[in-house]
């Protein structure tokens, strides 16, 4: 049995669908009762409902595990002291195998959840647990909460510089990795960069889908006050919007750019091309 936490998200839900295919048990740690249902028919076969910060729930969750793949809520501020938490108790159940998800370039200071999860690699190496640490670049599929409007106005925007290149990675590739590390011997110890084949710009994705769509797609730069009054009129928290904007602003500056070599190896095969994920979407 594999134990996927934060698994109503979208990376845990596409963990589980990868784990599924390869017709292993998995255990979905959920927040709320009504994500149940999804996660188990994406292919859970248990669900436990709980909070990450609550040590009954977690260790009920990890109870009669052989692996742990955790992933911490988004932006989350209490992101170490939640894996250290998932860690306790993993090894207090004889876990086996604990895989952090965390994120492309942690060392980052500049971006504090990015600096959070560093944090949590450092606790992981001195659990004593059996571990592998995942670190993927940012989504593809990001860039379908834009998709209405690059469809309605053929705009793509962004809220950091259109040049900034990203090495955009497809969730679907990521699940996969995080599957073949929990089911596949050898990975131990292990801290894998996943990210995509090419280093895109906005302009880049704005031209790729344009072509696709058969009508021209501009990218936009969004200016910050802009971003930041529509986050909070959503209703984002202020230290997820502070964590956001300084991601924004490093992106504007550095971008985000990895090597694709790990993840080809891990798969088997190139990663998926942008190209390709747009047609998927199209």
């Amino acid at each position: 049995m594999i134990l996927v936490t934060g698994a109503a998200g979208k990376t845990g839900r596409a963990v589980i669908a990868a784990l599924a295919a390869r017709r292993e048990a998995v255990r979905a740690f959920v927040h709320r009762p009504e994500q149940a249902e999804i996660v188990e028919r994406l292919g859970a076969w248990e669900t436990v409902v709980g909070d990450m910060a609550d040590r009954e729930s977690m260790s009920q969750a990890v109870d009669g595990v052989r692996a742990v793949y955790h992933i911490c809520p988004n932006m989350h501020p209490g992101e170490v002291a939640l894996g250290q938490l998932a860690m306790e108790v993993a090894r207090a159940a004889g876990v086996t195998h604990f895989v952090y998800h965390s994120v492309l370039h942690p060392q980052t200071e500049a971006m504090p959840h990015h600096w959070r999860k560093l944090r949590v690699e450092e606790r992981l190496f001195e659990s004593g647990l059996p571990f592998t640490i995942l670190q993927p670049a940012a989504y593809m599929q990001n860039v379908s909460a834009y998709w209405e409007r690059i469809v309605r106005e053929g705009v793509y925007p962004v809220p950091y510089a259109v040049d900034a290149p990203l090495s955009l990675v497809d969730l679907e590739d990521v699940a996969q990795a995080a599957a073949i590390v929990l089911t596949e011997e050898g990975h131990e110890g292990a801290v894998y960069e996943l990210a995509g084949p090419e280093a895109l710009t906005p302009r880049d994705v704005a031209q790729e889908v344009g072509r696709q769509l058969g009508r021209p797609v501009r990218a936009e730069a969004v200016p910050l006050e802009t971003w930041q009054r529509n986050a909070r009129a959503a209703g984002l928290g202020e230290e997820a919007v502070d964590a956001l904007l300084k991601m924004f602003r490093y992106y504007d500056r550095y971008g985000l750019v990895g090597n694709p070599r790990v993840l080809s190896w891990l798969l088997g095969r190139p990663p998926t091309a942008f190209a390709d994920f747009v047609a998927r979407l199209v």
